[in-house]
């Protein structure tokens, strides 16, 4: 069943609306002065300089949708090492999501908010780290999403199974906020990997 949350004050609310209006212009900003792949291949090689990804481990990535910074040279780069690599997949609104196995040549499928998931008979996976997108971040390691709740649902559920999960925000440095508005139910990341550092959350 989909895990509820807690509406949180209204305005809460509409201050995530505005600040994700303003968060969506600057990334296209920083986009146009540093191409999403570019950045994302500088914040790969940070993430695997300064965090330990055991054999074994399952990575959960996303495919990049207009200027969001690319994961995709760290998925490839991930994927030579012999470590399995997720795609996450919106089951239903209100719910966690699940991930699908990726590999290059892997079929993509639409899989709505105009996202592309790995088709249906790629098997799921459960990760244990997981690269999250997102709009903006604040040093607390609170993150601002698109609005449907989906990584927090999944890192509380994931969190809550009581197995060690890593949560990292992939971004440009660029969208680092003083703080992001933010409910009870919010879930921090653990760490911050940009094309300019990579951070662990105190």
């Amino acid at each position: 069943m989909p895990s509820a949350l807690t509406a949180p004050p209204a305005s809460i609310l509409q201050d995530k609306v505005e600040f994700r209006r303003k968060a969506f212009a600057r990334r296209q900003a920083l986009a146009r002065d540093e191409p999403p792949s570019a950045a994302g291949a500088k914040a790969a090689t940070l993430l695997l300089a300064g965090i330990a990804v055991a054999p074994g481990s399952v990575v959960s990535a996303y495919w990049p949708m207009g200027d969001e910074i690319d994961p995709r040279p760290l998925m490839e780069r991930l994927h030579e090492a012999g470590i399995a690599i997720g795609l996450p997949v919106v089951v239903a609104k209100g719910a966690p999501l699940l991930f699908r196995r990726w590999r290059p040549g892997t079929r993509l499928v639409p899989g709505g908010f105009k996202t592309e998931v790995p088709s249906p008979e790629e098997p799921e996976l459960t990760p244990n780290l997981l690269v999250v997108p997102l709009l903006a971040f604040d040093r607390q390691g609170y993150r601002l999403g698109y609005g449907g709740g989906f990584y927090d649902r999944t890192l509380a559920k994931l969190r809550s199974a009581g197995g060690a999960v890593t949560a990292v925000g992939f971004a440009y440095a660029g969208q680092e906020v003083e703080a992001v508005p933010r409910a009870g139910y919010d879930q921090r990341l653990d760490w911050l990997a940009t094309e300019r550092s990579l951070q662990k959350i105190a």
